[in-house]
């Protein structure tokens, strides 16, 4: 299952893909049968909207999320015009923002970054389902 948004330069349409994303999540439960719980929902819409707003911050023109199952696990990509790979900065409890590559690698089990011919591709990914209890030791 696929899916995918063509951004502009704007950023009108951050709303649009956090919808995109619910709306495509729950078509992997629904459709698929694939657990997906509320929590992991919120998680994929806040790394999708991190993921959108850097782009429009910082990569001119338009961008392009796309959402796929790999397995187990949902694959948020964000392709956008700009080369440079984005670096987090260093802990700071008092800057106000910048936080965005942050809370996506805190949330995300593995964030890549792939440079295209024409800038860069940052894919998050996020298990699905829950995960089964560890057993004690």
């Amino acid at each position: 299952m696929e899916a995918s948004l063509a951004l502009d330069g704007d950023g009108s349409r951050i709303a649009q893909a956090r919808h995109l994303a619910a709306v495509f999540l729950a078509g992997v439960r629904d459709i698929r049968g694939v657990p997906v719980v509320r929590a992991t929902v919120e998680i994929a819409q806040l790394i999708v909207s991190e993921l959108v707003t850097n782009a429009r911050k910082y990569a001119p023109g338009p961008a392009q999320l796309h959402l796929r199952i790999a397995g187990p696990v949902l694959q948020v990509e964000l392709c956008d015009s700009n080369p440079a790979a984005p670096t987090a900065k260093a802990p700071d409890p008092e800057r106000i923002g910048q936080h965005g590559l942050e809370i996506v690698a805190a949330l995300a089990s593995a964030v890549t970054v792939e440079q295209t011919p024409v800038g860069k591709c940052i894919t998050a990914d996020v298990a699905l389902g829950t995960m089964a209890p560890q057993p004690p030791q």
